[in-house]
C-alpha cells in the first residue's frame, strides 16, 4: 500500500471518541455485560416491554425442529459448501414479535440464523428499550447468531450529540437545525428517495458521527454487529474496532462489491488495521447483486488465499421492488456456488413478490408510525422468512450442511 489509509490525525479523533466512553476495555466490558438476558429482561421489563418478552418464549417453543427435518426426510450431508440463513427488516420489536407471532402459528418454518434491521439509532429506538427488547428476541430467546444494526448518518438527534463529538475529536460536521433542539447531517447527493440511503454518502469526517452512534447502541443495549455502508466507514471501523472485539461490521451490499477487483480493494484494508491477534472486526461482506456465481467463486477464493480469518461472503436471493430490478433471483447461482463447494449466506430482502411494506419506505419510517405499522411490515418478514425456509430446505436435500439459529435445534 502507497499511501495510509488514515492519518495521526484522524486515528487521534477516533482514539479520542473511544476514550470518551471510558476506553476500549470498558466499551467492550459494558457490550458483554448488556448481552446477558437476564440484564436484557429487567430492563424490558422496566422500559414496558416485559409482556413482549414473555409472548416471545411462549412463541419460541412452537418451532420446529432442524433434526426433525432431517430424519423425516431422510437428509445427510453428502457435499461441501455450507449454506448460512439470512432475512433482513426486523425493523424494531414490535415488528418482530408480530412476525414471530405468524411463525410460531404456523409451526413448520426453521428460523433464520442471522437477522438484519435497518432502523435509524433513534433517540426513541436506543433508550425507550425498543432495540434492547429486539436484541432479547432474537440473540437471547431465538438465539441467532447475529442482528445486525444500522446506523443512519441522516438520523436526525439532538444537537448535544453531535455538539459533543465535536468538542471530543475536534472536528466539525455539517449540519441543519431541525427544530426542537434536534440536528441533521446534511447529506448533498440523493442518491435514493431516501436521501442517499440514509448515509452512503460519508463527506468529510462524518465517520466520526457513525462510529458514536454505534458506541452508544453497543453500550446502552449490547448491540455488537452493525451494518458499514462506505468506504470511509470501513476504514474507520477497521481501526476503531481493533481493541473492541465484541464490535462486528457487515459491509453493505450498496458499497457494490460487484467484482474481485473492488474485493481486493476491501482486503487491502482489512489487513491494514487487522487486530493484535490476527482477526478483523469485519464479519461478513454482502456481494453485490450483479455478482455471477463464477464471480462470486473467484471472490470466495481469494478470500481465502488471502489468510484474512473469519470473513463469510453473503449474497441477496431476493431483492425488493425498489432496491433493484424486477423479479431478480439468484437461486440458482447460489446452488452453483454451493454445489463447487464454497460456503455462502443467503440473504433474503424479499420473498420476491411486491406485497405492501416490501420496499425501502419500510427503512425510514418514523419510529411511532413503524410501530402502528408493525402488522403490514411483520407480514412481508413472514414470507421472507417462508421463502428463506423454503429454499434453505431444497439446499439441504441437495445434500449441504445448512445453518439455522439455535432455537430451530433441539441441543
Amino acid at each position: 500500500m502507497y499511501f495510509n489509509l488514515l492519518t495521526d490525525r484522524d486515528k487521534k479523533a477516533i482514539d479520542a471518541l473511544i476514550d470518551s466512553y471510558g476506553g476500549a476495555k470498558a466499551v467492550n466490558d459494558k457490550i458483554t455485560a448488556m448481552r446477558e438476558y437476564d440484564t436484557r429482561k429487567k430492563i424490558a421489563g422496566d422500559k414496558g416491554f416485559g409482556d413482549m418478552l414473555e409472548k416471545a418464549e411462549k412463541y419460541a417453543g412452537q418451532f420446529p425442529k432442524v433434526e426433525d427435518f432431517i430424519a423425516k426426510g431422510n437428509i445427510k450431508v453428502t457435499k461441501k459448501g455450507v449454506c448460512t440463513t439470512q432475512v433482513s427488516g426486523f425493523q424494531g420489536a414490535y415488528v418482530t414479535i408480530d412476525c414471530l407471532r405468524r411463525l410460531a402459528e404456523n409451526g413448520t418454518i426453521l428460523f433464520p440464523t442471522e437477522m438484519i434491521s435497518v432502523v435509524a439509532l433513534t433517540e426513541y429506538y436506543v433508550y425507550s428499550g425498543d432495540l434492547l427488547t429486539t436484541l432479547a428476541i432474537a440473540e437471547n430467546i431465538m438465539k441467532a447468531s447475529k442482528f445486525c444494526s444500522t446506523n443512519l448518518l441522516s438520523t436526525t438527534l439532538p444537537e448535544e450529540r453531535f455538539a459533543n463529538v465535536e468538542k471530543i475529536t475536534g472536528e466539525k460536521f455539517d449540519r441543519r437545525d431541525i427544530g426542537g433542539g434536534l440536528s441533521q447531517i446534511v447529506l448533498k447527493n440523493m442518491g435514493t428517495a431516501f436521501g442517499n440511503f440514509g448515509g452512503i454518502e460519508v463527506a468529510n469526517n462524518n465517520h466520526l458521527v457513525y462510529l458514536d452512534g454505534i458506541l452508544r447502541a453497543s453500550m446502552e443495549t449490547g448491540a455488537n454487529f452493525f451494518l458499514n455502508p462506505s468506504w470511509s466507514t470501513i476504514v474507520a471501523a477497521c481501526y476503531f474496532g481493533r481493541n473492541i472485539p465484541a464490535i462486528n461490521f457487515k459491509i453493505s451490499m450498496l458499497l457494490s462489491t460487484q467484482n474481485a477487483i473492488l474485493l481486493r480493494m476491501l482486503m487491502n484494508i482489512v489487513k491494514a488495521y487487522l487486530r493484535d491477534d490476527g482477526t478483523t472486526p469485519i464479519y461478513e461482506i454482502n456481494i453485490g447483486n450483479g455478482v455471477s456465481p463464477e464471480t462470486f467463486i473467484q471472490c470466495d477464493d481469494e478470500l481465502k488465499a488471502s489468510g484474512l480469518p473469519g470473513i463469510s461472503l453473503a449474497a441477496h436471493m431476493r431483492i425488493n421492488p425498489d432496491l433493484g430490478m424486477e423479479g431478480f433471483d439468484w437461486t440458482e447461482n447460489a446452488h452453483k456456488v454451493l454445489d463447487s463447494g464454497h460456503d455462502i449466506t443467503i440473504k433474503y430482502e424479499s420473498d420476491g413478490t411486491a406485497r405492501p411494506y416490501d420496499t425501502m419506505e419500510a427503512y425510514f419510517l418514523p419510529d411511532k408510525e413503524r410501530d402502528q405499522k408493525a402488522e403490514l411490515i411483520g407480514d412481508v418478514i413472514y414470507h421472507k422468512c417462508i421463502r428463506c425456509d423454503l429454499d434453505a430446505k431444497e439446499i439441504m436435500r441437495r445434500g449441504h450442511d445448512t445453518r439455522f439459529a439455535g432455537i430451530a435445534y433441539k441441543s
